[in-house]
């Protein structure tokens, strides 16, 4: 079928909530992507964050198609062992809780507002503007941005918004709050880190006033930073962290993860999901975690991701390079959706526009220092040009 007929297709029977590019992939591995013409791009989004591993990554795929052979469904009337077992996993590798599985990043996000509105009845939830954490009713909720929100008003009540600052965040959370809910990095509206002393005014804050800090690792977590977990670059922990994007390496999963105080919060019957946890997507996750946990894996993002860095600094019109490890941001002196577009028809460089002048970057984990120079000339002959 041509890409005309698949657009037709679209524009018949898709309800048009995405502006998609001009391109249909058909095959993926490693840093690399083909279209239906045989042609090769190389990859810098990863899905936006979901394929951390690369594509197709050969030990995913092998769990995958030996679970998908047994068992793939049963729901969560019964036991399933990869269930248990990633749990544990996750659970050691972060906060030392449980966990609850669910199947998107928005997903876990509204189990952490139930958990946190659970905890402390009637608490309102702060968040903080810039902040991206999903778009079902609860998450959007918390999604200070007024595009986003104000076609679905009226919303979820219960969420105040302050600015990134830690004195706004510790005049915000008092005795009435139950949660303070942020992003370690903001990844949607440009790769913003948040300050270790904004971290730092958090968890001061709701210790002082008995309030759960949950951290959204979405799009930070699973090595994406260059440790296993965004918070682990500080020395801050949160009461819970919510993961999704690339725990499954590919597939749907999300997870809320408690530390010990929130872990027998919900009960029987306050919270579920139909597919959540299942055999097939937990294999891949297991797998994945491993994978992700490999010595010298996140030891390697750190390194690439300085010199991603520094080569995007000496490209032209490139004003600002933000983020840490593999999750960096340019920001450009012209039109970023152009220079993106472009990219893609011209150089087959994958990349995302997250603002009008802010190209987004977020290479697969596992890319090597010739795709990292490879990418940073395609990309700096579109600037150039």
């Amino acid at each position: 079928m041509s890409l005309a007929e698949l657009q037709q297709l679209e524009r018949d029977n898709v309800i048009g909530t995405y502006a998609r590019n001009p391109v249909e992939f058909v095959r993926g591995e490693g840093a690399r992507l083909w279209d239906v013409d045989g042609h090769e791009y190389l990859d810098l989004l990863s899905g936006i964050s979901v394929t951390n591993l690369g594509h197709c990554h050969p030990a995913v795929v092998a769990a995958v198609r030996e679970q998908i052979g047994r068992l793939m469904h049963v729901g969560n009337l019964f036991y399933t062992e990869p269930a248990m077992r990633l749990a544990a996993r996750l659970s050691a590798s972060s906060l030392g809780g449980k966990v609850f599985f669910c199947n998107s990043g928005a997903e876990a996000n509204e189990a952490a507002i139930k958990l946190a509105r659970k905890a402390k009845r009637e608490g309102d939830v702060v968040v903080v503007h810039g902040a991206f954490h999903g778009r079902t009713y609860g998450a959007l909720s918390a999604t200070p941005q007024e595009a986003k929100q104000a076609p679905f008003a009226p919303l979820v009540p219960g969420f105040r918004a302050v600015t990134a600052d830690p004195n706004a965040i510790a005049a915000a959370v008092d005795e009435r709050t139950a949660a303070v809910l942020l992003e370690p990095i903001q990844g949607e509206t440009g790769v913003h880190v948040l300050s270790e002393e904004m971290l730092t005014a958090a968890r001061a804050a709701c210790d002082k006033h008995g309030a759960a800090l949950i951290f959204d690792e979405i799009q930070t977590g699973m090595g994406r930073t260059g440790t296993l977990w965004a918070y682990q670059h500080t020395g801050v922990v949160p009461d819970a962290i919510t993961v999704a994007k690339a725990l499954g390496g590919g597939l749907p999963i999300g997870a809320l993860v408690t530390g010990p105080r929130l872990a027998d919060v919900l009960q029987p019957g306050d919270h579920g999901s139909t597919f959540a946890g299942g055999p097939v997507v937990a294999s891949a996750a297991l797998t994945a975690l491993e994978l992700t946990m490999e010595e010298g894996l996140l030891a390697g993002v750190q390194e690439r991701g300085g010199r991603l860095r520094a080569g995007l600094e000496r490209l032209d019109h490139v004003v600002e390079v933000r983020g840490r490890g593999l999750m960096l941001a340019c920001e450009l002196d012209i039109a970023a959706p152009d220079v993106v577009r472009r990219a893609l028809l011209e150089e087959r460089l994958v990349l995302n526009a997250t603002g009008p002048t802010t190209v987004r970057l977020l290479p697969p984990l596992t890319i090597d220092d010739g795709d990292v120079a490879e990418a940073l000339t395609r990309l700096g002959r579109v600037l150039e040009s």
